[in-house]
């Protein structure tokens, strides 16, 4: 069931690509404007006046496909101006794709139009700008403030109508809050499925749960859907993308560790204790930050932004180095680790390495490596999910097949003291019974004899019974011996032919020479007596029993098979149980006595039958060739 969970998220990721896919591929709402023109501003006052009084020398043409001109050392804000375009619509607006900057202020006739503060840290947004009532104007001016890093517009203008506008604008963003939210349901899911976990089960999948809600609120917080469609302050969404940023890195640690362990010198966990410190200041700084109303923004920039940014890049070569190796190495969850891993680390570095050489580039496609990366996780977590279910049905078969040994120990422990105990006291009064018929038979006459005979013969079957309770009660080697295989064999075979040919069957000899087994070889001979005699009382019209033996490693392997009437798999299954017995007048007796006996050899003893097509019979034994 978890493992099924496991794969609908997995599919509920990939499903998303395309969405996010065609959204970023899709067509425009409107008209570019191809050019304005720029002024930068030194005095730091927003004063659409004096822009407008001030002469054309002092402003500089600015195309789309120009990109965004670095502004001088002195100047802190910039002024744009063009032309205010003919939509011809009845609610015109303009999108603006890039915007950098503290804040952008739009006026026409020296009136405020629209103004936006407190752009997320210098980062980059679109920005909607509505138009309606500035019919009949000429001109439209944007002022766009920075707080000393960099600021200004950079890519395409749209104009168009509002609606539409919107409407495209949704239909680009949109994706990033389908994939958040999707990572903040299967978040969700993974959550409930741990609660049902033992503790060290919930403690490694709860931080991978961190990991992908952590994911999850970078990308709804990244996305700059929620400032213009949802009207929420940009300070809360930077606020929420800092705290889940400070939460993904040393919670990503931290499971990384716990899949590939510490690594040399132990450098992962020194970079997980790192983080942790490091995250808890970055906390701190931006809570003081906060109370101070975003006065320290320069310097937290500096800690979260620059810094942070150049230990992630480290961090990602580092880990990826361990994954690659690990994947050598063989292991299977590192290789589907190492896989989404590498495609998350490699865009990442790439975008980052974009970002640092050229503060224009837009971070857009670490996006779909999150995706990638976040399915190996989740395949992982699948994969465990199923190891943990084959684990548990293994230990439940484990569990069952000891069960069954001890009830047997048990019962043969019982049986033992009983056998012995009963052989003990019964077969004494057989003999004498046995030796009184015998005189009484000696003066009797021939029809009393023929009746003490038979009498006789039942003692003599007795005492075979008891005999073999006593072997089954002490079935240990008095004396080991180191005997010869084929010859005790040979010698069994000899012993039985003729009650073979009785049975219209033959007996067919394969046995390699050089095979020496340490025990007892009267009781050997007694264990595969038992085992051909039941191949024998088995066959029908032209039967044969071939014995074979050989060498495999450190084992002597010997086979009895028979080509009689076989066997049923229930049959099979109370094998060499009490009293269990398939033959009309059997006790089942014999072939306990045959696991007994091997199992004191330190043997083990296997049956493979199929009812109509015979049996074979394959003991296992320990080689003494070089003890």
């Amino acid at each position: 069931m978890k493992a099924a969970a496991a794969i609908l998220m997995l599919l509920l990721l990939i499903a998303i690509v395309p969405i996010g896919i065609a959204a970023q591929w899709g067509g425009g709402a409107g008209f570019s404007i191809p050019d304005w023109e720029l002024k930068w501003e030194t005095s730091g006052i927003c004063d659409p006046a004096a822009a407008a009084e001030a002469p054309d020398s002092e402003w500089v043409q600015v195309d789309m496909h120009s990109g965004r001109p670095a502004a001088p050392a002195e100047a802190s804000a910039a002024w744009l101006r063009f032309p205010l375009p003919v939509t011809g619509e009845r609610n015109p607006a303009l999108l603006i794709n890039k915007v950098t900057g503290h804040s952008l202020k739009a006026y026409v006739d020296h009136k405020l139009i629209y103004e936006s503060q407190n752009l997320m840290n210098d980062d980059e947004r679109k920005v909607l700008i509505p138009l309606s009532g500035t019919e009949g104007h000429s001109w439209l001016y944007l002022w766009n403030s920075g707080g000393g890093r960099s600021f200004g517009i950079d890519g395409e203008i749209t104009a168009g109508n509002y609606g539409k506008l919107l409407a495209f604008y949704v239909k680009q963003n949109l994706p990033d809050m389908v994939i958040g939210a999707a990572f903040l349901f299967v978040g969700a899911a993974l959550m409930g499925c741990l609660l049902f976990l033992k503790l060290d089960f919930f403690k490694g999948g709860f931080f991978l749960v961190l990991v992908i809600v952590s994911f999850g609120v970078l990308f709804i917080s990244y996305s700059p859907f929620l400032p213009v469609i949802l009207r929420i302050p940009d300070h809360w969404t930077q606020t929420c993308f800092d705290l889940a940023l400070f939460t993904l890195l040393p919670s990503f640690t931290i499971y990384f560790e716990q899949i590939f362990g510490a690594g040399k010198y132990r450098l992962i966990t020194k970079l997980r204790n790192f983080q942790l410190g490091y995250s808890l200041f970055c906390l701190v700084f931006l809570i003081v930050n906060t109370l101070l109303s975003y006065r320290l923004d320069e310097l937290y920039r500096i800690a979260t932004v620059d810094f942070l940014g150049l230990m992630m890049m480290a961090q990602f070569i580092y880990l990826l180095y361990v994954t690659l190796y690990a994947a050598f190495k063989g292991n299977r969850d590192a290789v589907i680790f190492s896989t989404g891993f590498s495609i998350f680390a490699l865009l990442s570095l790439t975008e980052l390495i974009l970002y640092y050489a050229n503060n224009s580039y837009h971070l857009q496609w670490w996006k779909w490596g999150v995706i990638v990366f976040v399915a190996s996780l989740i395949l992982i977590l699948g994969r465990r999910f199923a190891g943990n279910h084959e684990q548990v049905l293994e230990y439940s078969r484990d569990l069952e097949k000891f069960n069954d040994d001890l009830q047997r120990s048990e019962k043969m422990e019982i049986i033992s003291e009983l056998a012995a105990s009963v052989a003990h006291e019964v077969r004494n009064p057989l003999q004498v019974t046995r030796g009184f018929l015998q005189i009484l038979g000696e003066r009797s006459d021939q029809k009393e004899k023929e009746y003490l005979q038979m009498a006789m013969e039942e003692l003599d079957r007795a005492s075979l019974i008891i005999t073999d309770f006593l072997t089954f009660a002490k079935p240990g080697m008095d004396t080991l011996d180191r005997f010869e295989v084929a010859e005790e064999l040979r010698h069994v075979s000899g012993v039985l032919v003729p009650l073979a040919h009785l049975q219209g069957g033959t007996i067919e000899l394969n046995l390699q020479n050089g095979l020496q087994v340490l025990g007892s070889t009267s009781k050997f001979k007694q264990a595969f007596i038992n085992l051909i005699k039941n191949a024998i009382e088995s066959l029908e019209e032209e039967g044969r029993i071939t014995v074979a033996a050989w060498r495999s490693g450190e084992h002597i392997i010997i086979s009895v098979r028979d080509n009689g009437e076989g066997m049923k798999m229930s049959e099979l299954a109370h094998l060499g149980e009490p009293y269990y017995s398939n033959k009309k007048k059997g006790t089942g007796l014999g072939l306990m006595v045959t696991f007994r006996i091997i199992e004191a050899m330190n043997g083990s003893i296997q049956f493979q039958s199929k009812k109509g097509e015979g049996t074979e019979v394959i003991v296992k034994l320990p080689s003494a060739a070089n003890k």
